[in-house]
Parts: structure tokens; C-alpha cells; sequence
């Protein structure tokens, strides 16, 4: 359930209340009855990176495994191969008008 704040008009007491999402906002202060209304509140986690799991949270391979080489290379990724080098196109000559 969430939780949502309240802020009384009359005294100013700023309040909790856990709610369903289908209730209605309250409407009266639950310390002096005084007329209230529903802030805005910042959330308590924060969306960081990418957002993918595999990107930001995927467990990193060890440090010192004693494997020689590319580590990535032995697991099979697709990223560490090297495009073949391509030499650039020949300009073919043409005929000058003069």
C-alpha cells in the first residue's frame, strides 16, 4: 500500500496515511480536524544508469582468476572480435576536359 502525505491548512501538521490507491483522499486533519491536502512527494529510490540489469548490475568477473589471456574472449563474447581492416575504395580517374 502506498503511503501518502497529508498538509492540514488549519494547523499546519504535516501527515502520513497508508492508503490503498483506490481510497479516497482524505479530507480532514487527523489532529485538529482542520481541512487537508495531498502533497506531492519526492520517491524513496532513484532510477540511475541504463536501466538494464545485465548492463549496471551483473556480477563482474574476478579480478585475479589466474586465466592468461582476453577473459571476456574465453566466455564466448561476441564484442572482442575485430572487424577485418578495409582499404579504401580506389578513385577511379577520369578523363579531364581541357
Amino acid at each position: 500500500m502506498p503511503i501518502y502525505e497529508y498538509e492540514c491548512s488549519k494547523c499546519g501538521k504535516v501527515f502520513e496515511a497508508m492508503q490503498k490507491v483506490t481510497d479516497k483522499p482524505l479530507a480532514r486533519c487527523k489532529y485538529c480536524n482542520g481541512k487537508v491536502e495531498r502533497l506531492i512527494s519526492n520517491t524513496s529510490f532513484q532510477l540511475k544508469g541504463s536501466g538494464w540489469y545485465v548492463t549496471d548490475y551483473a556480477r563482474k568477473p574476478a579480478a585475479d582468476s589466474g586465466e592468461s589471456g582476453d577473459k571476456s574472449a574465453a566466455k564466448g563474447d561476441k564484442k572482442t572480435t575485430e572487424a577485418p581492416e578495409t582499404k579504401p575504395a580506389k578513385k577511379e580517374k577520369t578523363p579531364s576536359k581541357d
